[in-house]
């Protein structure tokens, strides 16, 4: 890819100062239509040392509004990034709608820099360019406009520009021992650059390679392609049929429903679910330690129906867990904020750091659950979500982290009599709301949903693991057994 490139054009001083006078009014109008439009907009520099990123960054956004966009420099991982997913410091920079986020190197660090010094090994490449590339599909599918360059230059105008730099005292610190490794390696360097771009040049994040021996040519050029990329989405927001949100149900009933084999007859009684929680509880809390000795992340996804126990679950797991590695996520209807940004951005910005555990309350599955039956987003959107939180997930565990998900299932009789219990009660009488009762005309629909819920997102790395709750000591007895299995082998798998 990059051997075709002809890294001798150039532009003269007075045709540049004529592209830029007609280019620079246009790039800010188009800022604020896109603004306007809501639309979020990612711009990502990447390219070899010395190819003048930092530069040409300064020369885009001296025609935007500053109110407008956020520069990010991707440099080594933090001591707290590196306890997260690779993508994990990305997706909580990602940008609300109208904004742009522009970034001087990005998560193809890991593929360059990275893989240079040996930090990414070579078996991981293959993970870590499907992550990626699921990573970009998935915001460029939620409207987020990617847009990707990498600046080329020759090894020779290289070493050219490290030995300007290192002439000068106040910009000697900037070229480092590893820049001129780099540039005695050029060869070797260019060819992971050629991978990187071969294998992740695609038709929804394609990469546009600028020649930048000349600034100002790069500058012109990177400004063109903004613009023009701009403009075609204005026009394309201005001429898009939004999908329809009718409210209706569209869905495939599966053939074979997984709900219906529940058997939710299973039961305890009281002293032998006393007995069991109080052992389980004792090895959960010294598992915890080992966790956290071990930097072993853990991600527990509650769901089930209203009523379901599971907030009795969580509190017989938080008991035996320190405060301190911890956090209960619940999650309810998305605010201003988080409406703004990608539906997963909220969940990405909660998982856990090594050695932690998260706990959601309702998780990112409302998405092909009430989302989709109370018409909160298109078809087109909970259709194409279970893939993407798979990915999510799968993410997860490539990084580490024990992924357990589990639906609480109780009966409608089981569920109207809890409900009358809890109008009853005045101490648990907030628990019940009217949208509970209306939800209940609903339920054979979210059956149909939960059923393609579990059927299409349970696997081997994240399994669904559906508890037969009628019976509360039951339903939480299971849960803790799970975590503590669950644990229990991954430890094992550690020695």
């Amino acid at each position: 890819m990059l051997e075709k490139i002809d890294l001798t054009k150039s532009l003269g001083k007075k045709e540049y100062k004529a592209k830029m006078a007609e280019l620079e009014p246009k790039l800010a109008q188009l800022q604020r239509d896109l603004k306007n439009m809501g639309v979020p907009v990612m711009i990502v520099f990447e390219g070899f040392g010395a190819a003048g990123k930092g530069t040409q960054i300064n020369r885009l956004i001296e025609a935007l509004d500053p109110r407008g966009f956020t520069v990010y420099s991707t440099d080594a991982e933090t001591s707290e990034e590196a306890m997260h997913p690779f993508l994990w410091r990305f997706w909580t920079k990602t940008p609300e709608k109208g904004r742009i986020a522009v970034f001087d190197r990005s998560w193809y660090r890991k593929l360059l820099v990275d893989r240079y010094d040996k930090k990414t090994p070579k078996k991981d490449i293959p993970i870590v360019l499907e992550d990626i590339k699921s990573f970009e599909k998935q915001l460029t599918d939620g409207g987020t406009m990617l847009i990707k360059f990498f600046l080329d230059i020759s090894e020779h105008e290289q070493k050219k520009r490290f030995k300007k730099l290192m002439e000068k005292k106040a910009t000697k610190w900037r070229v480092t021992e590893k820049d001129l490794d780099r540039n005695k390696h050029f060869d070797k360097y260019l060819e992971m650059a050629d991978e990187m771009l071969t294998k992740t040049d695609t038709e929804y994040a394609p990469w546009t390679i600028v020649e930048a021996d000349d600034e100002r040519f790069a500058t012109v050029k990177i400004l063109t392609m903004v613009v023009n990329a701009f403009k075609e989405r204005r026009k394309k927001e201005k001429s898009l049929v939004k999908p329809e949100i009718d409210g209706k149900f569209n869905g495939a009933s599966l053939n074979d429903s997984v709900l219906k084999k529940v058997d939710l007859s299973k039961k305890l009684s009281k002293k032998e679910y006393e007995k069991r929680v109080d052992e389980l509880q004792k090895r959960l809390k010294l598992l915890h330690s080992r966790l956290y000795a071990e930097r072993i992340p853990v991600v527990l996804a509650f769901e089930g129906w209203d009523a379901g126990g599971k907030g009795g679950a969580i509190k017989r797991l938080t008991r035996a867990l320190d405060p301190r590695g911890y956090a209960v996520n619940p999650t309810s209807s998305p605010n201003d904020i988080e409406r703004a940004h990608h539906y997963l951005w909220r969940f990405w910005t909660k998982m856990p750091k090594d050695g932690h555990i998260a706990i959601f309350d309702r998780t990112w599955y409302g998405r092909v659950m009430v989302e989709r039956i109370e018409g909160f987003c298109s078809t087109q959107d909970w259709q194409r979500a279970y893939k993407e939180m798979n990915e999510m997930e799968q993410q997860l565990v490539n990084h580490g982290a024990i992924v357990i998900k589990f639906w609480l299932h109780i009966d409608k009789d089981e569920q109207a009599r809890r409900f009358k219990d809890r109008q009853d009660n005045p101490e648990k009488s907030w628990k019940i709301t009217d949208e509970d009762w209306r939800n209940r005309e609903k339920w054979e629909l979210y059956e149909q949903a939960v059923d393609d819920m579990l059927v299409k997102t349970s696997t081997a790395n994240a399994p669904w693991v559906i508890v037969e709750g009628n019976d509360k000591y039951y339903a939480r007895v299971k849960v803790l057994e799970t975590v503590v299995n669950a644990i229990e082998e991954r430890l094992k798998k550690e020695k």
